[in-house]
């Protein structure tokens, strides 16, 4: 301290303000190494005040040394809240400021007191008395609460003081505790989600104290908060980017991990809370009494998405708002909140839908994660049983889809974005019913009386048996009203501006309805209502771009015309001119990645059909389908089958590209079975040796099919999906990639036969990662 003093003596501006630095420099450097000084109240007082006014610091380093003077066993409680009051109002600012200019950057000069605080010691004085609870019981609520905003406002500025407290596993466990409070809930669910999104690790569920307890006495509205930081411990890391993984990382990776990954351990403890989705499934399906202003909603929610981006967020401002009205006024409670309160023309006038919406997505969120994990089938059976579907039919016109929204950037399957509440309550609403539907049974809980009455008519009328799953559909849990879930989509679908993404979530959702074990009164009941014609023009005149909407209509088509002779017929009628059927083809050419899913369903058809030329029917429609007719001829699907085997390798493989590489197969197998998988085995050869490059394409393929041995050969593997789509028995499949991979060089239907010696074993190293 005397050096200093003596630097100080010399009297330039210029060598004080190199002596604040190194004050900070000492601090930085004793907190790195643990000698010297590690915080900067451990300085005399008199040097803090004296550089006080020259460094800005606000009086932040004395307030937080009369704080650590004062933090004892018998401390005065009342002077270090009075304390803690004064400095939080200066954090608040620069949280708040943070948040509206959305600036994420751990810099000191874009906080400069938050960073003050946290280098002389205030997020370890604040962690003190938050802990202190634990053991003084004259600890008041309030004192947490404002201590806990603190650490949560040096959070939003300072990402190294998240990742600190992240680190500190007993502190996180101490925080969950703290939830049990109603007083100190908001303030601490907000800290744990901020700490939980930075950790290494993922939490285990099963480590928080009496969890069952805990969450049993949440009232619905801290449930629903709940949520939000549950999503965090039962998302895989990578789920975000699920297609982007290779299947040779993630088969690698599973060989590794044996044993249940932390989210699906925590998936089963929540599960095993008595209650839990039961109460989910009522705060996801619970009404909202439509308030005055609704209209105006939207416009509001699009000038606050960006603050107010959570529920906590929100409730957090409501509670500052109650709070200040009831210390300024003694009216009633239900007015003085929004009257009185400063942030009465700041907050928006709905407060009461904007709270439910983003409560709903919240809770949607989960119970979707918890429908495509391993327990799935038993969550399957929570749900029907609460009655989640009939609770969102009845929601749908009101809430749900009560307006079109207005126009929004496009994005991906499985890309993240600050969307609007109200987007994202659409977009996990329809992403709740895809994964509901997807091969499950209780897909037609989706439908009301009237309309399972209609699919048995239609079976009826076929002559063909009705769907087991049909039959044994519980009629007390579908859908009540005039129309069931399934139509309701349908109507909004078709009134779906060109340019929305939602297009791309709504086929999502009626396409999961289709798949699985193919339903000809499935397809009949979206025939009739139009759904093949609003595809072709999606994708014929509707102008689309979208290559992610696109390939979700030709999924879609591709499971509505499934060896069905009806919408080969509907198909034909819309596609009546040859400029409408070659603005079609180029669509699907443009990229087989995206359409190939459509061309195995045209491919596998045409096969049916060529089997059923004792039926009139059939017979018109093969000699006047455009598309049939165009995919009959052979040089067609030899030239789909080089683009398919050509777009793909091993390396590349991705859950969403190795359709490619099944339809590819589809096409010999259907050649095997007539007889011709030598025929286009040679045609692969020779297309080789015209493009000058012997060997690759056939090596390539042979890689890509002792992939698809150790893929789909695994035990673990579910194949039925494959067998369900293409109705070709899977032990056919395992036959013709057996036949292909033989070795027997003299064998007219092994790839090797077609592979001349010098090229033999191109690219074999790719296979040994």
């Amino acid at each position: 301290r005397g050096s200093m003093a003596t630097t100080e003596r010399l009297g330039p501006s210029r060598t004080r303000r190199n002596s604040n630095k190194n004050i900070l420099t000492r601090i930085r450097h004793g907190q790195i190494s643990g000698g010297g000084l590690s915080r900067g109240t451990e300085m005399s007082e008199a040097l803090l005040q004296e550089r006080d006014h020259q460094a800005k610091w606000h009086g932040i380093p004395v307030m937080l040394q009369r704080l650590y003077d004062s933090s004892h066993l018998n401390s005065d409680l009342s002077q270090i809240h009075s304390i803690i009051k004064e400095v939080a109002s200066f954090l608040s600012m620069e949280a708040m400021s943070f948040v509206t200019e959305e600036r994420r950057t751990a810099q000191e000069s874009t906080s400069p007191n938050t960073y003050t605080f946290d280098l002389f010691g205030g997020v370890d004085v604040s962690l003190q008395h938050v802990g202190t609870k634990a053991y003084r019981a004259d600890v008041s609520d309030d004192l947490v609460k404002d201590c806990l905003s603190v650490l949560y406002n040096c959070c939003i500025c300072m990402e190294g003081v998240t990742k600190s407290l992240a680190s500190r596993d007993d502190f996180v466990m101490f925080l969950f505790t703290l939830m049990s409070n109603k007083k100190t809930f908001l303030q601490t669910a907000t800290l744990i989600e901020d700490i939980l999104g930075v950790r290494k690790e993922m939490i285990q569920l099963e480590g928080i104290p009496n969890l069952p307890s805990l969450v049993q006495s949440f009232n619905q509205q801290q449930l629903a908060n709940f949520c939000r930081i549950l999503s965090v411990t039962i998302t895989e890391p990578d789920l975000g980017n699920d297609d982007k993984h290779t299947l040779l990382a993630k088969n690698a990776q599973q060989k590794t991990n044996l044993c249940p990954s932390h989210s699906e351990v925590n998936q089963v403890a929540l599960l095993n809370i008595p209650g839990f989705i039961e109460r989910l499934c009522k705060l996801a399906t619970r009404k909202v009494s439509e308030a005055s202003g609704a209209s105006s909603l939207l416009l509001e929610l699009q000038d606050w998405y960006t603050l107010l981006d959570n529920a906590l967020v929100l409730d957090t401002l409501m509670q500052m708002a109650t709070e200040d009205a009831e210390q300024s006024s003694t009216e009633s409670p239900d007015e003085s909140s929004l009257v009185t309160s400063p942030l009465r023309h700041s907050l928006p006038q709905s407060m009461k839908i904007v709270h439910e919406i983003m409560y709903k997505v919240e809770v949607l969120y989960v119970l979707c994660v918890l429908l495509i994990g391993r327990q799935r089938n038993q969550v399957h059976r929570m749900l029907a049983e609460f009655k989640l579907i009939p609770g969102l039919n009845n929601l749908f016109d009101k809430l749900i889809w009560r307006k079109q929204t207005s126009t929004h950037v496009l994005h991906g399957q499985n890309q993240n974005c600050d969307c609007s509440p109200e987007i994202s309550f659409k977009i996990h609403f329809l992403r709740l019913l895809q994964s509901f539907s997807d091969h499950h049974e209780n897909k037609y809980l989706l439908l009301n009386a009237q309309e399972l009455n209609e699919l048995s008519a239609i079976s009826l009328k076929a002559n063909i048996p009705e769907v087991e799953a049909l039959v044994n559909t519980d009629r007390n849990l579908i859908c009540d009203g005039k129309k069931g879930l399934l139509t309701r989509l349908l109507s909004v679908m078709k009134k779906e501006p060109a340019e929305s993404s939602f297009r791309f979530w709504q086929a999502r959702a009626v396409e999961s309805f289709l798949r699985g074990s193919t339903s000809y009164a499935d397809q009949v009941f979206l025939l009739k209502r139009g759904l093949l014609e609003h595809i072709l023009f999606c994708i014929i005149d509707s102008g689309c771009k979208s290559r992610d909407v696109l390939q979700s209509y030709f999924d879609l088509l591709g499971e509505l015309m499934k060896f069905n002779i009806d919408s080969f017929k509907r198909f034909n009628k819309y596609v009546n001119t040859e400029e409408k059927f070659q603005t079609f083809m180029t669509q699907i050419n443009s990229s087989l990645v995206d359409s190939n899913m459509l061309v195995r369903c045209i491919i596998l058809s045409l096969d049916r059909f060529e089997s059923q030329t004792d039926d009139v029917r059939v017979v018109e429609v093969l000699s006047e389908c455009s598309l049939l007719s165009y995919m009959v001829r052979v040089e067609n699907r030899l030239t789909i089958l080089f683009r398919l085997v050509n777009i793909i390798n091993v390396q590349t493989l991705t859950q969403e590209n190795v359709s490619c590489l099944n339809t590819s197969l589809v096409v010999l197998m259907l050649a095997r079975r007539r007889g011709k998988l030598s025929f286009y085995l040679n045609a692969l050869r020779e297309k080789e040796y015209t493009e000058k490059y012997p060997g690759c394409l056939l090596n390539n393929f042979h890689n890509l099919l002792c992939f698809w041995q150790r893929h789909y050969l695994n035990k673990d593997k579910d194949s039925t999906c494959l067998e369900n789509s293409s109705c070709i028995l899977f032990t056919y499949w395992k036959e013709t990639v057996s036949v292909l991979l033989d070795s027997d060089r003299t064998s007219l239907c092994a790839i090797a036969s077609y592979i001349d010696e010098a090229y033999m074993d191109l690219g074999r190293d790719f296979l040994e990662v």
